[in-house]
């Protein structure tokens, strides 16, 4: 018998849920008989067996609802769960022989999922990798933190070759980062995106390190960048009491500033001027509920503010 997860996530117009059936203990399955079904998210909870004819597969169903009243459910199948990811302890006392095999399982199961993955998309559209080969015409930038539980795809519903995306330790647009540079420079001229999302999320890792007052070694001077944020704002800061009020108020603070920054650049304003897009975008994600925080980045009132100074458009 299977249990069925269900969460929600609204990016703008649409939203989405997912659920996800996994297997039950025979105690949680004797007292599922005895329940009746519940109602979760305007989804039923469902018991169903497995009914992929592929082995170590479970099937997963997910619906998306748009501003329209559409909906796309898409039935598929992933891999069963990894290997149970030993205690940091647990490293020290482990056979050898244990160890290779753990690391083998969990490199192998990537090329599990990959090959559920291309199946899928096979299924549903037989042309699906031929028009994926001929060419990327995203419509997003996506500017994300590296924290590997915010994937930009999955928790927008996005698919492939929708959105551009650059990741770095809590998504930072740093003028002398020829990394961010050159991916701006080419998702605008290039790729001619419309939107440029710079998403960072609570209980950020890089945020909470700049909060800290430590020697972080070679991490200090991208950790200046937040901290210089943390002084910009920094009698607004001071004024919250409450540490994680003001930790998650720094957070959102530090997006809106690495949307200025990337105004500040010349292929945004240059192609701002001729065409009216792109328009840049400040959201944070919140752990606790899946959603994305609009912060509501008044685009061309900080373009015309930081053109005082920093226009580029000559």
């Amino acid at each position: 018998m299977f249990r069925t997860i269900i969460s929600s996530t609204r990016v703008g117009a649409a939203a989405t849920s997912t659920s996800t059936s996994l297997p039950l203990s025979r105690a949680a399955q004797q007292q599922a008989k005895a329940k009746a079904p519940v109602v979760a998210s305007r989804s039923k909870t469902s018991f169903a067996r497995p009914s992929s004819s592929l082995p170590g597969l479970v099937p997963t169903s997910t619906s998306t609802t748009y501003a329209f009243g559409f909906t796309r459910t898409i039935s598929s199948t992933r891999p069963s769960a990894s290997p149970r990811r030993p205690a940091a302890a647990d490293w020290r006392t482990m056979a050898e022989q244990d160890i290779t095999k753990y690391l083998r399982q969990t490199h192998d199961r990537v090329f599990e999922c990959n090959r559920a993955w291309a199946a899928e998309q096979k299924s549903k559209n037989p042309d699906f990798f031929a028009t994926l080969s001929e060419g990327q015409n995203p419509e997003y930038l996506w500017i994300g933190c590296s924290d590997s539980r915010i994937p930009a795809e999955q928790i927008t519903g996005l698919e492939a070759g929708d959105a551009f995306v650059h990741r770095n330790i809590a998504n930072l647009v740093c003028n002398t980062d020829l990394n961010v540079m050159s991916v701006i420079t080419y998702a605008v001229q290039h790729l001619k995106v419309k939107h440029i999302v710079v998403c960072g999320h609570y209980g950020c890792g890089g945020v909470k390190a700049a909060m800290t007052p430590k020697d972080m070694g070679l991490l200090n001077p991208w950790l200046r960048n937040i901290r210089d944020v943390y002084r910009l704002h920094e009698k607004e800061l001071d004024a919250i009491a409450d540490e994680d009020a003001r930790y998650n108020r720094l957070v959102e603070l530090n997006v809106i500033e690495q949307c200025r920054n990337v105004i500040k650049t010349a292929s945004v304003q240059q192609s701002y001027a001729e065409n009216r897009f792109p328009i840049v975008h400040g959201w944070v994600f919140g752990f606790h509920d899946g959603l994305l925080k609009d912060l509501q980045f008044d685009h061309e009132k900080v373009l015309k503010d930081i053109q005082k100074v920093y226009n580029l458009t000559g």
